[in-house]
């Protein structure tokens, strides 16, 4: 199906909507039934019909068909949170004395529920370096049920090898997951590569105007159902048909938006990989990036997140570089209109908290819809002034 069918057509029967181009909010909580036997088989068949918004919504679904096509998936899901889905996506496939495998540094709420949730339930796990398959391998327990990937990552962008990873993962009986959140469907389709479910925080890209939360799991009819049916149903972590509608909206331009922050924030990495005053730049796409190769040949584009180590020595430098931004919003997130720039240092110095296990040096910057040489004027300047 052609990528602008999927945007800006598919699931939008504008008949049932008395013709309306953009498709209507259904707010409506529930559904009435003309006869028993009506209401039986919508029973039966629950994950299609409209029963209750809690399971389904029209507006809901007209989401769901886009990101399923978008992802070259069967069937999509869609949570009131990235970290929700990713959340239900484990809880569908394991039980008590079970073990995972995950990269050794995903999203921040995907290692708590590793590391801080699942254990209370007899769940184990293993965070390991999995730009190399090898390493995954000498993970494997006879117990290990999920391979949990991340690639590339959201601050340091390690890759795995994904076709690698499906492979191995199909000979030893696991169920791969993967956090496409960096890349977006239009830069990356796992499943192309076998990878069983796709996890997005589409509060990023996929919605891309920072006013909705929101998170999807994509794969194969038999895995979504298998979630909506327990997980999904059970624990009611929905998004609302508004912030479906604002979803479905934002997708409109998300061909658009990506091929922007791209080629903005390649041309901005470029510059800063030559700056003094930059020690290195982790952007997939620069061929300084270690895993360069390996980023061509499964990714399609990087989108706007980079991140930079500044070559100082102090994390007042850091600070001053970040409070001398002018166009640069500090912010958590990514994949909205504007700029961002989240520095590491802001996690140092917390009363009560361990201090980041990033050095203060790295700082993450999301290049948005800005002219790139504004942005890149302004970090320029900031340079100059850290002292």
């Amino acid at each position: 199906m052609h990528l602008s069918d999927i945007l800006f057509h598919l699931g939008e029967d504008r008949s049932k909507y008395f013709n309306a181009v953009a498709p209507p909010i259904i707010q409506s909580s529930n559904f009435a039934f003309d006869s028993i036997d009506q209401f039986r088989s919508m029973l039966q068949h629950e994950m299609e019909s409209h029963i209750y918004t809690r399971g389904n919504n029209p507006t809901v679904e007209i989401l769901r068909k886009k990101i399923s096509a978008l992802e070259k998936a069967e069937d999509t899901l869609v949570f009131s949170s990235g970290s929700a889905a990713i959340s239900m996506a484990l809880l569908s496939q394991i039980q008590s004395g079970d073990h995972v495998i995950c990269v050794s540094s995903p999203y921040t709420w995907t290692k708590l529920i590793l590391q801080d949730y699942l254990p209370r339930f007899g769940v184990s796990h293993t965070f390991v370096d999995a730009r190399e398959v090898t390493e995954i391998e000498a993970c494997i327990q006879d117990n290990s049920k999920v391979l949990f990937l991340e690639s590339p990552n959201s601050m340091t962008f390690e890759l795995q090898d994904l076709s690698a990873c499906a492979k191995l993962a199909k000979q030893h009986g696991l169920i791969t997951m993967i956090d496409n959140s960096y890349s977006s469907p239009i830069y990356q389709n796992p499943i192309e590569h076998g990878i069983d479910l796709v996890i997005h925080s589409g509060t990023k890209y996929l919605n891309g105007h920072s006013d909705v939360v929101m998170g999807t799991v994509s794969g194969k009819k038999e895995h979504i159902e298998r979630i909506f049916h327990a997980e999904y149903m059970t624990l009611g972590a929905i998004i609302s048909p508004n912030d479906a509608a604002l979803a479905i909206r934002g997708l409109r331009t998300l061909e658009l938006r990506l091929q922007r922050s791209h080629e903005s924030a390649l041309k901005i990495a470029e510059q800063l990989d030559q700056h003094p005053k930059v020690k290195q730049v982790l952007h997939p796409f620069l061929p300084s990036f270690p895993q360069h190769a390996l980023a061509l040949r499964q990714m399609r584009g990087a989108g706007g997140l980079f991140s930079i180590h500044l070559d100082i020595e102090r994390i007042e430098q850091a600070e001053a570089f970040v409070h001398a931004l002018k166009h640069f919003t500090m912010a958590v997130s990514w994949g909205g209109h504007e700029s961002l720039v989240l520095p590491t240092a802001a996690f140092y110095k917390i009363k009560g908290r361990d201090n980041s296990p990033l050095p203060f040096t790295l700082v993450r910057l999301y290049i948005g819809l800005e002219d790139p040489d504004w942005l890149l004027e302004d970090l320029l300047q900031a340079l100059e002034k850290m002292g």
